[in-house]
């Protein structure tokens, strides 16, 4: 699992990486119409799909009626993963905070 977290956040890293997840969260699209919309080459835009592919946060399908078009859409499964690896650190903070403070209301009220 850390390694696929680690894949995701890599991908995620990129500016570029993340406009197309943002672009594809609204629906699934052709590479040419998210490379037009971020005013991107195809090459580029082909070299970004293809760390978003291997970190499993794109799926590619070629459309029934043209064997050369794809369409990409966004994968959910390395989201959810990094979403529930963010709340365990945020629950693990919440609860040293909650003891921090249990601890400093002991002490203060000791000293009185």
């Amino acid at each position: 699992m850390a390694a696929d977290l680690d894949r995701t956040l890599a991908a995620l890293a990129d500016p570029t990486r993340r406009a197309i997840v943002e672009r594809l969260r609204k629906k699934p699209q052709r590479p040419s119409e998210v490379a037009e919309a971020l005013s991107m080459s195809r090459p580029a835009m082909s070299r970004h799909l293809r760390v978003l592919r291997r970190a499993g946060l794109i799926a590619q399908e070629t459309l029934e009626d043209d064997a050369r078009a794809r369409l990409i859409q966004l994968r959910t499964e390395p989201l959810a993963r990094l979403r529930a690896w963010v709340e365990d650190v945020e629950a693990m903070w919440g609860d040293q905070l909650e003891s921090f403070k249990a601890h400093a209301e002991r002490v203060h009220r000791s000293r009185r």
